[in-house]
């Protein structure tokens, strides 16, 4: 087995779920931060509602649903993404 495959199989659940969760919350927070500014016709939450269940827009509570569940689907992405991402990369024929 080269170096190169065994680098690319070796992608791990825990840093890419912490790496994306920490993605998808900074840009949940910069499009809450952003929809307090921004007037009505540019408010980001319009398409954060359909994906956060429970999130409601200018509420503690829904503020609160959104964090946690943003978070959430990173690892849910890491969780099904590493497992796809091994075997499809060790199934390359080499």
């Amino acid at each position: 087995m080269s170096d190169s495959t065994q680098t690319t199989n070796s992608l791990r659940i825990g840093p890419l779920g912490h790496s994306l969760s920490l993605l998808l919350l900074i840009s949940y927070l910069l499009c809450v931060g952003f929809g307090l500014i921004a007037p009505e016709s540019m408010q980001m939450y319009k398409a954060w509602a359909p994906l956060l269940p429970g999130f409601e827009w200018l509420s503690f509570s829904g503020f609160l649903i959104g964090l946690v569940e943003a978070y959430l689907y990173g690892w849910y992405i890491a969780i099904v993404f590493v497992p796809l991402y091994r075997r499809f990369a060790g199934s390359n024929g080499s």
